[in-house]
């Protein structure tokens, strides 16, 4: 490798995500020996972050606008790898995924935006290819404790049983959490573009959308869209809100490892609620306030009520305090068409959607600057099958993350 100033950049480095990025790397429990910088458009909040970072006198700022490709190539011609936090990402994102992918810098982010993914891979992964570009989208909350749980059980099933389970489950049992105005932003504009979009809604509906095209199977996958009870862990169900990103990154890593799950691997995601009719009442409950929230974010009046009134303005989110509250449990079922079964448990210990999000994000942009992976091959990956077990022993040692099985 020809040596550069640094090994990661924070590009949206005084978002609220990218300034816990940014504490993560510069902390004492943050990966060691590490060069980076933090990058973003305003001066001001720059040099305010940096002040309120350990070593602050150490970390280099780079001033750079998500829209001036100029700018980002100096920033590529720079650094290993880019850690991308400026969502939302279909409004922002393009541009520096466009630079990295021609200039064969590493990038990853915590896009949860599946449509704007999607997007992204036919506009440039021919280009990422070529250059040696691996881009790797997704690394926050959304998805990496699904995609690496289903990699973790599926590495078990295949210890145990010699082959890979044919259906996996994964349930939210707890989980404690705020969100961002960034959060909300993403959210709330997927919304806009879909009610405006009849091809984008049907997009949104295939679980297979992140898969090559030529490897998309025809098997029918649960999308749990209303309460239901389920006997495999005797308990009511709600919809889960992050279950339309998780499922399709788990089914493009399937995809991408050529269908090595089998052709008709089954995934789906849902909030486990509790028993009789206290468990039933919280299943509507859930998917009422969801219902809700998609509904108003369609609709321009509402919207703007749920900007002035309701969610957090951009740069806002969780206090430290809630964040550190913060946790979760997911559970993972993993079926064979002969009955055995094997559970595992994954759990974060922080607020899934920023304390643990930054530590993760954090953690995936140091080991891809640190040369890991299964590939040097340029292109884009999904967490799981570009850095699978070496991500795993990371984020349980320095990210606050367990990944175990309940014999």
């Amino acid at each position: 490798m020809n040596a550069m100033p640094y090994d990661v950049v924070v590009f949206g480095a005084t978002s609220f995500v990218g300034r816990l990025v940014c504490r993560h790397l510069a902390g004492a429990s943050g990966p060691t020996g590490l060069k980076w910088a933090a990058a973003g458009r305003s001066p001001g909040k720059l040099e305010e972050l940096r002040q309120q970072l350990p070593s602050a006198a150490d970390i280099p700022l780079i001033i750079a606008d998500a829209t001036d490709e100029q700018a980002l190539a100096s920033i590529c011609a720079q650094t290993r790898v880019v850690i991308s936090t400026v969502g939302p990402y279909a409004l922002y994102g393009e541009p520096l995924v466009k630079v990295c992918a021609e200039t064969g810098t590493d990038y990853c982010d915590l896009a949860g935006e599946v449509h704007w993914v999607r997007r992204m891979i036919d506009r440039y992964e021919s280009t990422a290819a070529a250059t040696g570009a691996r881009i790797v989208n997704c690394c926050g909350f959304d998805s990496i404790p699904s995609d690496l749980g289903v990699h973790f059980l599926q590495r078990e099933a295949l210890e145990r049983f010699g082959r890979y389970f044919t259906r996996i489950l994964m349930r939210v049992k707890a989980m404690r959490g705020g969100i961002s105005g960034g959060t909300a932003a993403s959210i709330m504009n997927v919304a806009k573009e879909a009610a405006a979009d009849l091809a984008l809604r049907r997009d949104l509906q295939n679980p297979y959308l992140l898969c090559p095209p030529d490897q998309r199977p025809t098997i029918r996958q649960e999308n749990l869209s209303r309460p239901q009870y389920d006997a495999a862990f005797q308990s009511w169900l709600a919809p889960f809100i992050m279950a339309g990103i998780n499922t399709r990154v788990v089914h493009r890593s399937n995809a991408v490892l050529g269908s090595i799950y089998g052709p008709d691997f089954r995934y789906d995601e849902a909030v486990l609620t509790g028993q009789g009719l206290r468990g039933r009442m919280k299943a509507f409950s859930i998917a009422g306030a969801l219902i809700g929230f998609m509904t108003m974010s369609a609709l321009s009046p509402t919207r703007w009520f749920l900007r002035r009134f309701v969610v957090p303005a951009p740069g806002q989110g969780p206090s430290p305090e809630a964040q550190k509250k913060g946790f979760y449990d997911l559970r993972f079922l993993g079926l064979l068409e002969d009955g055995q079964t094997l559970r595992v448990k994954v759990t974060g210990d922080a607020d899934p959607g920023y304390g643990s999000t930054s530590k993760i994000l954090a953690e995936t942009g140091a080991l891809l600057a640190r040369g890991g992976g299964a590939t040097n091959a340029g292109g884009f990956w999904t967490p799981a099958t570009l850095l699978g077990d070496q991500l795993l022993e990371v984020l349980q040692k320095r990210a606050g993350l367990t990944f175990q099985v309940m014999e």
